[in-house]
């Protein structure tokens, strides 16, 4: 079987690909965001690409080439922004309606999206997202008697990460963390006032590649992800592969996450209250759901089951 991956999120294409069988045939088509790369460089690649599964991330114009080129079967794998922002956007909606009814599965990485896409497709399920525990790998936290060193992993979005929140969380407590925070996103400046204006310091970051992430997980005592959409998110889950505790926000109006142990933090007082209290133990909960849900193996079997499905539905 070879399997033709197009496109990527968070690096979890790239990563199901590494945990598949070495005599499984693989090829990743990737683009920039160059005009020609996304659109007839792109279209070129699908064209020529020959597989017996394609497997496309994003449900934007990658997926879209692939359906009016007949790739088949074709999943549709959405990652929640193009869900959740992108249907209610006037050019992309009708990209993204076009790919929910015309994929032969949909696959969504967080629960928080599973009903979106349900409502135009019959065939749609949640695909944990993995985690590359080669990369991502547990060092104990170093001990020391100084302030609790929280990182701020997630990129700066007040609308969709609360960045915001997670600030006037920790000006209320300045005096016990010290805080680190990674320079991206929307709202960097802004929340570099904000934190400012409270008097809380911020030991700012550089952004680094991906796979040197882990360094940054693992100098920190504590790291922070998002407080807005419910769902956790790849930072959270990589932080806890390199055994650091996460404070996120987690919502207990999902099933799929009965066994996470911090549920419903979404509030500066929760916020404190979980960066206070027993780091090993948190962490010890958290790895324990990460292993029964998120391990590159178990996922990446989950998919194969799903290509091999797909692919004798289509003969």
């Amino acid at each position: 079987m070879k399997v033709v991956m197009i496109n990527d999120c968070a690096f979890v294409g790239e990563t199901l690909l590494k945990y598949m069988p070495p005599d499984m045939e693989k090829q990743h088509i990737k683009r920039t965001r160059g005009l020609w790369s996304k659109t007839f460089g792109l279209a070129y690649k699908i064209l020529k690409a020959k597989g017996d599964v394609y497997h496309v991330h994003y449900l934007l114009q990658d997926c879209y080439i692939a359906s009016r080129l007949r790739k088949k079967p074709l999943i549709g794998h959405a990652h929640g922004s193009d869900l959740r922002t992108s249907l209610k956007h006037p050019l992309w909606s009708r990209i993204v309606r076009h790919n929910l009814k015309n994929c032969d599965k949909v696959l969504v990485s967080t629960p928080d999206v599973f009903n979106i896409a349900k409502q135009f497709g019959s065939d749609v399920e949640y695909l944990p997202n993995l985690v590359d525990t080669e990369l991502f790998y547990s060092k104990p936290i170093i001990r020391h008697d100084g302030k609790k060193k929280v990182l701020i992993a997630s990129d700066s979005n007040w609308n969709v990460k609360g960045t915001d929140i997670a600030i006037r969380a920790l000006s209320k407590i300045k005096g016990e963390v010290d805080v680190s925070i990674i320079e991206y996103g929307v709202d960097f400046g802004r929340t570099i006032a904000l934190a400012s204006s409270l008097s809380l310091r911020l030991n700012v970051l550089p952004k680094v590649p991906h796979n040197r992430l882990n360094e940054y997980y693992w100098s920190a005592d504590v790291v922070i992800d998002r407080f807005k959409l419910g769902s956790l998110g790849m930072v959270s889950l990589e932080a806890i592969a390199c055994e650091r505790p996460v404070v996120t926000y987690v919502s207990s109006a999902y099933p799929e996450y009965k066994d996470f142990p911090l549920k419903d933090v979404k509030t500066p007082d929760g916020i404190i209250e979980a960066i206070k209290g027993n780091s090993q133990i948190l962490w010890n909960d958290e790895y324990n759901y990460l292993i029964m849900h998120h391990d590159p193996n178990k996922v990446a079997k989950r998919i194969i089951d799903t290509y091999l499905c797909l692919s004798e539905n289509v003969k």
